[in-house]
């Protein structure tokens, strides 16, 4: 049972994908002026957008298909986003509810992947060899989905709820 639910948090941990993520290193970012909560959540999304749009270079002619593309990055960042505010707020979580949550996370995760595959199809099909190798490249790299951060989901060695933050793995 804790093997399977170590399991379901490393795959809870990649949650909103390209989405939930924060820009890599190299992006600039000012996380000591960052408001707290969604809206640094919400700029880390927009930062791991721009990241991207960058990195892939995107031409004008592509902008239609990268702009449905980072609409749902953005959706689903909004969704992992309230789903682990929830998460965070819930006290007195029994074992079950804990399990039911994930399920929640997990279902979300999947969804939203579903959706960001849809619309980077026709974004990929419409990018050019030289971009398509920057994208596999980008996306292929190890930890590459998820930035390289890994959230922490559950109890805290003193038994309280892990901050949902996302933290160096």
């Amino acid at each position: 049972m804790k093997k399977a639910l170590v399991m379901l948090a490393t795959a809870v941990s990649m949650s909103g994908a390209f989405a939930q993520t924060s820009a890599p290193a190299s992006a600039p970012t000012s996380a000591a002026s960052a408001p707290a909560g969604k809206a640094g959540h919400e700029r880390n999304v927009e930062d791991r957008i721009a990241y991207l749009h960058a990195q892939l270079k995107i031409t004008p002619a592509q902008e239609t298909q990268w702009n449905a593309f980072a609409d749902v990055m953005r959706s689903n960042g909004e969704t992992m986003g309230q789903l682990f505010q929830q998460r965070k707020a819930a006290t007195n979580v029994t074992a079950l509810d804990d399990m039911k949550q994930y399920a929640t996370i997990a279902q979300a995760h999947a969804d939203g992947m579903k959706k960001l595959v849809d619309t980077f199809d026709p974004l990929y099909s419409s990018l050019s060899p030289e971009q398509k190798k920057l994208a596999d490249a980008t996306f292929h790299q190890p930890g590459a989905v998820d930035g390289g951060h890994r959230h922490h989901h559950g109890k805290g060695k003193a038994g309280t709820r892990a901050s949902d933050e996302t933290v160096k793995g």
